[in-house]
């Protein structure tokens, strides 16, 4: 799978995760919290059982924030959006333009999870998630973050579309030599997806790419061509020059290699015409001035082939006949 095809890790082939997929993470998440959080408190009550009720209260309060919201919030920022049940679900937290979440990201996420998740038991989230046409619950909208799935079921590909007929050719004489694999990889994805980016993120995620091409290339973006028409311009003019280059080469090992299976051509075969007229002489001038030789059976050999034999230039039957004597 491949997930970070740009510099600031932005996804582009997946897909957002539902309700069930992000229940389960959550379940898991939350039985490894619970555990954790039973015993750090049997611990916490056994040092701390010489100390009045006050402190005994504050400290479990400070566990349960620091255990049931830093925890979460710290491995989210630190595994850029994959904690336990998500890495076991395929899921990962992205910001909506696909980049990597922060801490702050994180932050607003825990914070919000302990109110949907935690105070009401999982209702207020599951009919966040439900409504949601990405899936998205209240941390992820206040967070500006998404929940996407990084292993789906692999399908057909997606065409990339072409350009537009006007933009068809007219990068002919780009050197795309210093491209590298990665920013055609994310280019491909891009306008294969961008139908289901939103028109924001779309546009700032074309700039983005045509501003990383124009880089390698060293040729800006002609005037008043839109980004996305010429990244897709140049996707074209480089699948053309790969076109071409496999058939210069089928075509170079067409001329030059023939398979050892082959066999050899044979030639077609030469009929002649038996003339079965008066003998004919051993030597002397035939009616068309070239000399004729005898053979078996009182057949003569055509001038052409005489004339061949004697390294002269004979006329040829066009139909592959002789011409009567």
């Amino acid at each position: 799978m491949n997930e970070l095809v740009t510099g600031d890790a932005v996804v582009l082939g997946l897909q957002p995760a539902r309700l069930p997929s992000r229940a389960l993470a959550i379940a898991i998440d939350l039985a490894v919290l619970l555990t954790i959080f039973v015993l750090f408190s049997i611990g916490l009550a056994v040092a701390t059982v010489t100390l009045d009720e006050a402190a005994t209260a504050a400290i479990a309060v400070a566990t349960f924030l620091l255990v049931l919201v830093g925890g979460p919030v710290a491995v989210e920022t630190l595994s850029h959006g994959r904690s336990l049940g998500k890495l076991a679900c395929g899921l990962r937290v992205v910001r909506d333009d696909g980049g990597p979440i922060r801490f702050r990201h994180a932050l607003v996420r825990g914070a919000m999870g302990l109110v949907e998740i935690l105070g009401t038991f999982g209702v207020v989230g599951s009919i966040a998630s439900l409504v949601s046409a990405r899936g998205r619950r209240l941390g992820d909208v206040f967070a500006g973050t998404l929940v996407v799935r990084e292993r789906v079921p692999a399908g057909r590909a997606l065409a990339v579309p072409p350009p537009p007929p006007w933009l068809v050719g007219r990068f002919g004489q780009l050197d795309l030599s210093g491209v590298p694999d990665g920013l055609w990889l994310a280019i491909r994805q891009y306008l294969t997806r961008m139908n289901q980016l939103d028109a924001t993120v779309r546009g700032s995620m074309a700039e983005r790419l045509a501003t990383d091409l124009v880089a390698r290339t060293g040729v800006p973006v002609p005037a008043g061509v839109p980004a996305a028409a010429y990244l897709a311009a140049v996707v074209n003019e480089r699948q053309t020059r790969d076109v071409r280059r496999v058939a210069a080469a089928a075509g170079r090992a067409g001329r030059t290699g023939v398979p050892d299976a082959w066999p050899a051509p044979v030639p077609s075969p030469v009929f002649v015409n038996p003339v079965a007229a008066a003998p004919v002489p051993v030597k002397g001038e035939h009616s068309g001035g070239g000399a004729v030789e005898a053979r078996p059976g009182g057949a003569a050999a055509p001038p052409a082939a005489v004339g061949e034999d004697m390294g002269q230039p004979g006329p040829q039957a066009p139909t592959g006949f002789a011409p009567p004597a």
